[in-house]
């Protein structure tokens, strides 16, 4: 059974780094788009990607391959890296994604950032019906029109932060909204597109009125953010939790071992007792018996 102790301790401090090595899955970074994920030909954007303190290499994929096009500039503040796009064209509208690597580790891919071209059509017309000063409780109607035949048209409200309504149609779409209230207020642009990615002009403004001013709701639709909350990672808890786990298997280990040697030792006292009462019973024997 001694022999068998240190392949069991080889076989605890094993178990103890892969679980470690378990615990180290680095979480998803950040991605967004300064100053908008809507970029206008020919201009430029940066794309964002935010990692944990002590990144080494931060890595930028397009629809799902690496790419090497951006301009890539040193991280900033140890977790973040800057990756710039000038000029902007159609080629470089879709999907990104991004990763950064610390140590041997690489994290998972962050959430995608779907990057739009504008200004590859022609400009589309926007009107609501009724209005634009509409009664608070009553239900509108934007119409967004396009001479060039398309596909699917988009309706977006300046200011707000999450991705456009979206409409499939011809050279017409419609965009139901209500009952009205105070948060449908505000200037609404629409577009029209081919592509998820490659839209046209945006149309001219269209400011929606109410004639009161009470009641808050919100129009929000999913998407992502184009300047997310920065939140600073801190992996003291996971260090702490891995060298806690260590240390019990070492502990455990020890008292395996503590206990091995007890049980040994006390084989051998009893070893040493049997045979010393074996002796005196020889001796016993010797001196009992009759001199020939």
């Amino acid at each position: 059974m001694w022999s068998t102790l240190p392949a069991l301790l080889c076989l605890g401090l094993y178990l103890s780094l892969r679980v470690g090595t378990q615990n180290q899955t680095l979480s998803k970074p950040l991605i967004w788009a300064n100053p908008s994920f809507m970029v206008p030909n020919g201009a430029s954007v940066s794309i964002w990607c935010q990692g944990t303190h002590g990144a080494v290499d931060y890595q930028l994929h397009f629809n799902g391959l690496p790419f090497t096009l951006a301009k890539r500039e040193p991280p900033r503040l140890g977790n973040k890296v800057k990756f710039s796009i000038q000029p902007m064209t159609s080629y470089m509208a879709g999907q990104y994604t991004c990763f950064y690597r610390t140590g041997g580790l690489l994290s998972e891919p962050s959430d995608p950032l779907d990057l739009v071209i504008t200004g590859m059509y022609d400009t589309p017309t926007l009107s609501v019906h009724p209005g634009p000063p509409v009664l608070l409780g009553e239900n509108v109607t934007f119409s967004c029109h396009l001479e060039t035949a398309t596909t699917t048209f988009f309706l977006r409200k300046e200011g707000l932060a999450s991705r456009p309504w979206r409409r499939v149609g011809n050279t017409r779409a419609e965009f139901p909204m209500g009952p009205v209230t105070t948060a449908h207020k505000g200037t609404y642009r629409c577009f029209g597109s081919y592509n998820e990615h490659i839209w046209s002009f945006p149309s001219e403004p269209v400011t929606l009125l109410d004639t009161g001013d009470v009641g808050v709701t919100d129009l929000a639709s999913p998407g992502q953010p184009s300047s997310p909350d920065l939140a600073s990672w801190d992996h003291t808890a996971e260090n702490l939790f891995r060298m806690g786990l260590g240390l019990l298997v070492l502990v455990a280990l020890a008292c395996l071992l503590t206990h091995h040697w007890l049980l040994r030792k006390k084989t051998m006292t009893r070893a040493l007792s049997m045979a010393s009462s074996q002796e005196h019973r020889r001796r016993f024997r010797r001196q009992g018996a009759p001199d020939e």
